[in-house]
């Protein structure tokens, strides 16, 4: 009898250890640390879908693995639920909008794992695993779990033209947030490009309002995990391409109009890494927040014109980049190319970039255009392959930039003398004012002569010279 019963429990005993493992597997996201180890802030576990206010839809692929909704002859409102359910190749969305107070949901079915994309994709027709064109007020992805909602790109040779999310034409009002990427070419895609006849996509007639990215893990991507605004300085409608040059460059008889910009966009508290390009690339945009991300491992294909781990592109106005961990990739771990048109500013402050050692690249990099004033403070550069800080004046960046409590750590491990402007370098009119008393940075030729934490971002030790310099989690 006491053998039987003790035969039982040990029987009981292994089938909750398997019901356990099985639907701890079934809710895991393995993902690679985006931090310290002992930092590790574990996936959020899924939860029920919450109700909305209109109407609730399931929508599943087609024979095909498809699906195709046009805004203009669908039943959808403001309000309502569009529930994914299964496996699609495909999803293109046209027309369809919300309202201000009541977005469309589109999100995995309730108790499921959606996925999107074709891994298989090798070149032709279909090249988007999610496409949202003229869409406005909608919200994408999961309700509470990212591992819930997951976009597979191509992972054949002819990736780089696979689009894994892309917003275009006109497609505003977005909130992207709970999902996961992975491969393809370009992770997220967000601008408009010019048409010739339709003035609304020229500089300044319109723009697009309200671009939310958040909570979003992107990994494996050929090119950009994100490309968020239009990079083009100029385009030119007669041969239908992109121009960087001035203006006085432009070819006799051909029509140039400069591509139409974001307003207002937020992008936080994204897991970027393992990618071919720049990591979170920005460009045109006025009023862009860029804070608690992650970015590692970018620019895996080793092009020195595709390297930024944050890139706050040209024509951007009023940005603020603050609290990110940038750390362990190929390039330059921030670059610079903002605007100081209109009276409008810039701040970096409280990040942690570290280790771009690999290469020659310097830390940050600026080069931006029309007198951009910026504000550097509380940032700390460890371990760069370059100087800490380069500030180029060459396109127009002369207004000497505030830096004021950084903690600048072993610059030019590439080689070189670590002399005093091997922390901020200036150059070809460009200029820096360094803060002084409390507001002055440090220097550190070594992590020992730091005397900081690298296992605990970079904190200082009992006793550093770092004192309350650079940044803090």
């Amino acid at each position: 009898m006491k053998k039987h019963h003790l035969t039982s429990k040990l029987l009981m005993l292994k089938l909750a250890f398997i019901v356990i493992i099985y639907f701890g597997s079934c809710n895991k996201t393995v993902v690679t640390p985006e931090k310290p180890p002992a930092e590790e802030t574990p996936e959020q576990p899924s939860k029920p879908n919450p109700p909305v206010k209109g109407k609730e839809y399931v929508l599943v692929p087609d024979a095909n693995g498809r699906l195709v909704i046009d805004g203009a002859k669908s039943p959808y409102k403001g309000g309502d639920a569009l529930n994914l359910k299964g496996r699609f190749l495909s999803i293109n969305i046209l027309n369809l909008s919300g309202t201000s107070g009541n977005p469309i949901v589109i999100r995995n079915f309730d108790g499921t794992v959606v996925k999107i994309g074709n891994p298989d994709w090798n070149g032709g027709s279909w090249a988007e695993a999610l496409s949202l064109i003229n869409c406005h007020y909608l919200k994408v992805g999961s309700e509470s779990s990212r591992a819930n909602f997951v976009i597979d790109g191509s992972v054949h040779p002819a990736r780089d033209a696979y689009f894994n999310l892309v917003l275009s034409k006109h497609t505003d009002n977005i909130e992207i947030r709970n999902l996961t990427i992975r491969n393809g070419g370009t992770g997220i895609w967000a601008k408009t490009d010019p048409v010739k006849g339709d003035p609304s996509t020229y500089y300044p007639n319109s723009q697009m309002e309200n671009l939310l990215i958040h909570d979003v893990a992107i990994s494996g991507t050929n090119n950009e995990a994100m490309y968020i605004g239009h990079t083009a300085t100029y385009w030119d409608l007669t041969a239908n391409t992109s121009y960087y040059g001035s203006s006085s460059g432009f070819n006799p008889g051909s029509q140039y109009v400069q591509p139409i910009k974001w307003h207002n966009v937020k992008i936080y508290n994204n897991s970027v890494q393992d990618g071919g390009a720049d990591g979170i690339q920005t460009a045109a945009i006025d009023k862009l927040e860029v804070y608690n991300n992650t970015v590692t491992n970018w620019g895996m294909k080793h092009n020195s014109s595709h390297n930024g781990g944050i890139l706050i592109g040209g024509r951007t106005t009023n940005t603020y980049v603050h609290d990110n961990y940038v750390h362990d990739g190929w390039g330059e771990l921030l670059q610079f190319y903002g605007s100081g048109e209109n009276g409008s500013k810039h701040v970096i402050s409280n990040n942690l970039f570290v280790n771009n050692s690999q290469g020659a690249n310097d830390g940050i990099s600026f080069r931006g255009t029309d007198r951009a004033p910026v504000t550097i403070n509380n940032n700390t550069i460890a371990l760069t392959g370059g100087v800490s800080l380069r500030i180029n004046g060459e396109k127009g960046m002369t207004v000497a930039l505030i830096v004021n409590d950084n903690a600048f750590i072993q610059p030019r491990m590439s080689g070189g003398s670590i002399s005093y402007n091997a922390y901020v370098y200036t150059e070809n009119g460009g200029g820096a004012v360094e803060g002084t008393g409390d507001k002055a940075n440090t220097r550190f030729p070594t992590l020992d002569a730091a005397n900081v934490d690298i296992s605990n971002y970079f904190t200082p030790k009992a006793g550093s010279a770092m004192g309350v310099t650079g940044y803090r989690k």
